[in-house]
């Protein structure tokens, strides 16, 4: 493993965030979206439901004269060793008035910025000018730092791993929430810190209309776990991500019941190619219409599903920029232009109508001259 140091990069991300805040004119940042308080502050918090997660959540406030941040929680062991404990404050509930009162008057005079409202929050921040925080963070966390790419490799590879010790259970008559069990239990004992994705096993029907609905009238994936048995023949396509330090994974990967024949290898064999001539032109100054325009060559249909896209970024979401592929069109897409430490997860589509089809995904950063692998495993069918 290369080295890690997670205070450093703890504090190369709020340096990130302070810069972002003085280049814009902005006083401070309010974050109240749990991966944004991770992100800026470094604080962890327990999995909870959403309605306990959003009473109960951390918030920080990152100034830009380049202070330590202030942090609000009720969950002191995920407090992160260096932050002063005069920066540490007990959790402020901002669905009430209270609370969201106290916090509007700790901010700074100036501009600020904000990821999430409640309507007591915007109460007490009428007259304020305020900006989106999403754009803010989001141009912070385009481009990784070496220690950031570690995290990522390293959830990657747990993940990975997870995947091969599940892979021998694949057969007739297994059922998802098997699969799903032996998954999660080998995720944490391999030292994952998270888990993101409820794990996906999703049969893929031979044609899209003997699937569920769909109003693009395309593919319909994923789905969650099921008490669905396998049998032989299923093509499966898989979908897991966890989290490892705060920095989420990717697997995707199609399994057939019983093992694969021609056709499957050679859908994956498509795969193959159109992952390769994207990674042919990534390279820094390339855009995300070389991108796409490269998956597509040749190709009778855009392989890669509709609503979702052909490549995503990764980081503290298992989805973050730079998306390239989406319903925003090939002028977003051109508009985009590829920087070394940027990351990038290919997760294109082929699918052969009455055949099924093929799907897997592979993570790449950019480098000064190129692309390296995140992952270590090549997309191919299994069963």
């Amino acid at each position: 493993m290369a080295d890690l140091d997670l205070a450093r990069l703890r504090r190369d991300r709020h340096r990130k965030v302070v810069d972002a805040l003085d280049a814009q004119g902005l006083a401070a940042a309010v974050l109240l979206g749990q991966a944004a308080v991770a992100y800026a502050v470094g604080a962890r918090a327990p999995a909870a439901d959403a309605a306990r997660a959003a009473y109960e959540r951390s918030i920080a406030l990152v100034t830009a004269d380049g202070d330590a941040p202030h942090l609000y929680t009720s969950f002191a062991e995920g407090v992160p060793p260096e932050l002063p404990a005069g920066h540490v404050h007990a959790a402020l509930s901002v669905e009430w008035r209270d609370g969201a009162a106290e916090l509007a008057e700790a901010l700074p005079d100036g501009p600020v910025a904000l990821d999430e409202y409640t309507m007591p929050l915007h109460a007490a921040l009428e007259g304020r000018e305020v900006v989106d925080a999403t754009a803010v963070l989001g141009a912070c966390k385009v481009v990784k730092t070496a220690d950031e790419l570690e995290c990522i490799r390293r959830a990657q590879a747990i993940n990975e791993q997870a995947i091969a010790s599940v892979e021998p259970m694949v057969a007739p008559g297994v059922r998802d929430r098997e699969l799903s069990g032996a998954f999660l239990r080998q995720i944490f004992q391999l030292g994952a810190t998270a888990n993101t994705v409820d794990p996906i096993w999703q049969v893929m029907p031979p044609r899209i209309a003997d699937g569920p609905y769909s109003a693009t009238g395309d593919v319909v994936f994923p789905t969650p776990t099921t008490n669905r048995e396998l049998t032989p023949g299923d093509v499966v396509w898989v979908d897991t991500g966890i989290d490892y330090e705060g920095y989420a994974s990717d697997f995707g990967c199609t399994f057939v019941v019983g093992g694969p024949d021609a056709r499957h290898h050679a859908q994956a064999a498509r795969w193959r190619e159109i992952v390769d001539r994207c990674l042919d032109v990534l390279k820094p100054g390339a855009s995300g219409g070389d991108l796409a325009r490269a998956a597509q060559a040749g190709e009778s249909r855009r392989p890669w599903l509709p609503r979702l896209y052909l490549a995503h970024g990764i980081g503290t979401n298992s989805a973050e920029m730079p998306l390239v592929g989406t319903d925003l069109g090939g002028e977003f897409d051109d508009g985009l232009v590829v920087a070394p430490g940027m990351v990038l997860v290919f997760e294109p589509v082929v699918w052969e109508d009455g055949d099924a089809g093929f799907r897997a995904e592979e993570i790449v950063a950019v480098t000064e001259d190129g692309h390296e692998y995140l992952s270590a495993r090549d997309g191919g069918p299994r069963g």
